[in-house]
């Protein structure tokens, strides 16, 4: 089993910088991997891992719904009213339905069937959408509307209620028909008790992420149960994994519905607690990420794929160009959102992968007539939607979304921290070098060292690198030497390596020195539209 937990993390992980590479998303690279390490190809992973497959995926998912969660935007899905909400039901309706008729079409499914299938096809990838949304946010493209927001909400929603509904028709084609509740006089059927256990799921499902979030910001933040931010991230993990677990032996609420509500609330709740967990569950998805991708590769039939590959992908086609399309444009029908928004859509909320490969197989396991067309259609749309979404979301959103201001507090943003250290030949240079290296460990940064020196001196030079590779040894940098006006030189080189920083000294000239000869430190700051960190003479 080792063997195989190996393949995955290095062959997922390598597959997948070789398609960022090539301007490919990761996840097709993973995926590629997997068929391959599968019992398609080379057949070197574990049947112990293979069968651990839908727990390690579990996982995967939980923590690609918790970041979600913790980048939610509450005001901004406020200003959407209910187009969140519509999104959720609507699309995915729309799509099943259309996904049914045709299959009873083509493959002559009875009613049941087809919309069993539709229930598959039309369940949304949180594993494709979270992170495509969450970098749209960190980027600012259609957050001035929430957006993205409004897309990682009903995607939730969607698959809510999709996978209530797959229950369901599951019982009712394997138990010859479906068990219904009869209180004293009153008898309910499924079909009519299904709108009371979509308000249950979804109500409850908020109720428990609330109550979870209050406890962590207890235990996290004011008990203070962690000493670090990795032991946060633990603690989250463990808690949100055992709402999904616990929804799994207590089907009253939505476990998914439910880690995604604990982030959301832990924003409200508790600012500087979410921005800790957020940090830390991006480290869990660099991880969950590899496995999630590569274990789908891996349960994809390639074999069942041949017969039905044209027909299937008219089907996806009818699915999506058709009923997700009219779903999409009744969700937004009244919103302020532009047509070019709407078109955003079809690449940002059409991914199929996480929900597919969990659920593809259980019709054939449980016997069900066409069980096999059903795992290869889930197959199929694995393989289409999944790297087309990927890549869709960040090609089309700069075309079709305007970009708004970016809000730090509900998404991680990246950023290339470069500290410009110019430096001197008196002893304030080693302070200069230290508060330099400081400052880069904090943030994990980089350091130009700069020297602008008057007089071509070999001596100095050897000097000063000798002390900055002592200084910054643990720390990426390259050291500078440039000509000419000081002050100019540190703002031309600082824009040349696109420095956040600048980290100088002052030695502590009096004023009247100052005021003939003019002070360096005083100069940078005064012109210099970067921040200015001045290290003062001890």
């Amino acid at each position: 089993m080792l063997e195989s937990i190996i393949w995955i993390l290095l062959a997922g992980f390598f597959t997948g910088q070789i398609a960022r590479r090539l301007k490919i998303p990761a996840l097709v690279g993973m995926v590629l991997a997997g068929i391959f390490l599968g019992p398609q190809a080379a057949n070197v992973l574990s049947p112990g891992v293979l069968d651990a497959a839908n727990s390690l995926r579990v996982i995967a998912v939980m923590v690609i719904l918790m970041k979600a969660g913790l980048g939610l935007d509450r005001e901004k899905l406020a200003q959407q009213g209910t187009v969140a909400l519509r999104l959720g039901f609507l699309p995915a309706t729309c799509e099943a339905i259309a996904v049914a008729l045709a299959a009873m079409w083509i493959f002559q499914f009875d009613l049941a069937t087809g919309l069993l299938l539709g229930c598959i096809l039309g369940a949304e990838s949180p594993a494709v959408i979270v992170p495509g949304m969450l970098r749209l946010k960190s980027l600012g493209w259609g957050v001035k509307k929430g957006i993205p927001d409004a897309i990682l909400t009903g995607s939730a929603l969607s698959d809510v209620l999709l996978l209530l509904v797959f229950s369901l028709l599951l019982a009712f084609l394997t138990q010859g028909g479906a068990i219904g509740v009869t209180l004293g006089s009153l008898s309910l059927n499924p079909l009519q008790l299904l709108p009371l256990q979509i308000i249950l799921q979804v109500s409850l499902g908020i109720l428990v992420g609330w109550l979870t979030a209050r406890l962590l910001v207890v235990v996290l933040a004011k008990q203070y149960w962690t000493q670090n931010a990795v032991q946060d991230a633990l603690v989250a993990a463990s808690l949100a994994l055992l709402l999904v677990v616990l929804a799994e032996h207590i089907p009253i609420f939505s476990g998914y519905l439910a880690v995604m509500a604990t982030g959301f609330f832990l924003i409200e709740f508790d600012a500087p607690l979410a921005r800790r967990l957020r940090e830390g569950f991006n480290s869990l998805w660099i991880v969950a990420e590899i496995i999630l991708f590569v274990l789908l590769g891996a349960s994809i039939q390639l074999s069942v794929l041949g017969n039905i590959f044209l027909v299937g992908l008219l089907i996806l086609a009818i699915g999506t160009l058709i009923g997700r399309s009219l779903g999409w444009y009744l969700a937004t029908l009244g919103s302020n959102w532009t047509s070019q928004e709407r078109l955003f859509l079809l690449s940002g909320n059409s991914a199929k992968a996480t929900v597919q490969a969990a659920i593809g197989a259980i019709p054939l396991a449980q016997g069900v007539e066409g069980g096999d067309t059903i795992l290869a259609l889930a197959a199929l749309s694995i393989l289409v939607t999944a790297p087309l979404g990927a890549w869709a979301i960040p090609t089309f959103a700069p075309k079709l979304l305007e970009q708004g201001q970016v809000d730090p507090t509900k998404v991680s943003v990246d950023r290339r921290i470069v500290l410009l250290a110019a430096v001197d030949t008196s002893p304030l240079a080693e302070q200069v070098l230290t508060k330099a290296a400081d400052l880069a460990r904090r943030c994990d940064g980089e350091v130009v060292v700069l020297h602008v020196q008057k007089v071509d001196d070999p001596q100095v030079a050897n000097r000063l690198k000798q002390q900055t590779k002592k200084h910054l040894a643990d720390i990426r940098h390259r050291f500078i030497f440039s000509s000419g006006s000081i002050p100019t030189e540190i703002l031309r080189i600082a824009q040349d390596h696109l420095a956040t920083e600048i980290v100088m000294g002052k030695r502590g000239h009096r004023y009247l020195n100052d005021l003939l000869v003019g002070s360096v430190s005083r100069a940078v700051i005064e012109i210099s539209p970067l921040p200015v960190v001045i290290v003062e003479a001890s």
